[in-house]
């Protein structure tokens, strides 16, 4: 066991005792590598979490831990403190899942703070951060959050996966995030599905779009694009910066037909390695030429299969066509009536969150 690299305990339940005895253990294993900790407090109380967590946290600062697994253990925001020495200190960290674990916007601007801190070590130390990889979805991170987890992306420059799906992140949240992720210029993978853009964050999107010349992997499907989105995200495709896209997800998003004749185009011309496309449940026909374009385009590449079923289209009648994209703050509030039928946090999760979003000017990152 002294060159113990990788452990598995997911499915797990971990008291404080337990999480102390473990962290006993694993002080001394400085090769250990990758922890997979993911739904490891079952049936736990609240108020236990943070002690355990705390106790594996600061026997990881003596490994040269590379993966971190913590999804699906629902801490909330108090599971983001007992990670925030570890986060901010690590010199080998390179990827970070917390996926599902309702962070919410106080725990969000923790976990950023301690991410942002990191990176001004590592500058301070004349050395590149290490970290490549942050899934984080499902965790009600919000526009609030969004300010604070910008400016830590944009200073880990080093970031190639980023994925943030169903965070009820509002447009103008996404152009914040995806301003400070144009500062990632080695961006392979970027997952911001089920959040609202309209035409705000598409457009912001479509202007990061040319710093990423390594973008293999884009999902911004149910993230309601619109009209004037989806021509900004498809224009910016037809300049041809992103040949190396694989695989695009865009489907339920209020795109129409003119979006989808600039991206057959875009297709067409640059995008010889598209091997997935999703447009499903956009307002164009399956059966017209829009579709047939596209269909054409990827042919061009040998890529006939690429395409999803459409088979969930939208329909407009002959006014619905001639009108403008809806106003954002329709379509914004169309979406929250959408997240209005999810589940909520209880009260006291929320003043929970509260009390922690205004101490965290007082901690020492």
């Amino acid at each position: 066991m002294d060159d113990l690299q990788e452990i598995r305990l997911s499915g797990n339940t971990i008291g404080v005792e337990a999480g102390e005895a473990l962290a006993s253990a694993l002080k001394s294993r400085s090769t250990l590598k990758v922890a997979a900790l993911s739904d490891i407090f079952t049936g736990r109380l609240l108020n236990e979490i943070p002690l355990a967590l705390k106790s594996l946290c600061d026997a990881f600062e003596c490994t040269a831990l590379e993966e971190l697994d913590l999804s699906d253990n629902a801490f909330g925001p108090a599971g983001a403190e007992p990670l925030i020495d570890f986060l901010s200190n690590t010199k080998t960290l390179r990827i970070l899942r917390l996926n599902n674990n309702g962070l919410g916007i106080g725990g969000g601007t923790m976990i950023a703070k301690a991410l942002q801190a990191n990176a001004d070590k590592a500058r301070a130390e004349n050395r590149a951060s290490s970290l490549h990889t942050i899934i984080c979805g499902r965790n009600r991170l919000e526009d609030a959050s969004s300010k604070a987890l910008a400016t830590a992306f944009a200073s880990h420059g080093t970031l190639r996966v980023v994925r943030m799906p169903q965070n009820g992140i509002r447009p103008e949240g996404i152009k914040t995030i995806v301003e400070g992720l144009a500062k990632c210029e080695h961006l392979e993978h970027l997952d911001l599905q089920d959040n609202t853009f309209t035409a705000k964050g598409s457009q912001a999107l479509a202007e990061a779009l040319e710093n990423w010349p390594k973008l293999t992997i884009l999902n911004v499907g149910d993230c309601l694009l619109g009209k004037n989105g989806g021509i900004a995200l498809a224009n910016a495709l037809e300049k041809g910066t992103n040949t190396r896209l694989t695989n695009l997800h865009l489907q339920y998003n209020e795109i129409t037909a003119p979006a989808i004749v600039t991206l057959a185009s875009a297709i067409k011309q640059h995008l010889k390695d598209l091997i997935l496309l999703e447009l499903n449940g956009n307002r164009f026909v399956a059966d017209e030429m829009e579709a047939l374009l596209i269909q054409e385009a990827l042919a061009e590449w040998e890529h006939e299969d690429a395409l999803d079923e459409l088979d969930d289209m939208e329909e407009l009648d002959s006014d619905e066509e001639e009108e403008e994209e809806e106003e954002e703050d329709e379509l914004v509030a169309a979406a929250d009536e959408e997240e209005a039928k999810e589940p909520v946090s209880k009260e006291q999760d929320k003043e929970e969150e509260d009390d922690l979003v205004k101490q965290l000017d007082k901690t020492h990152i």
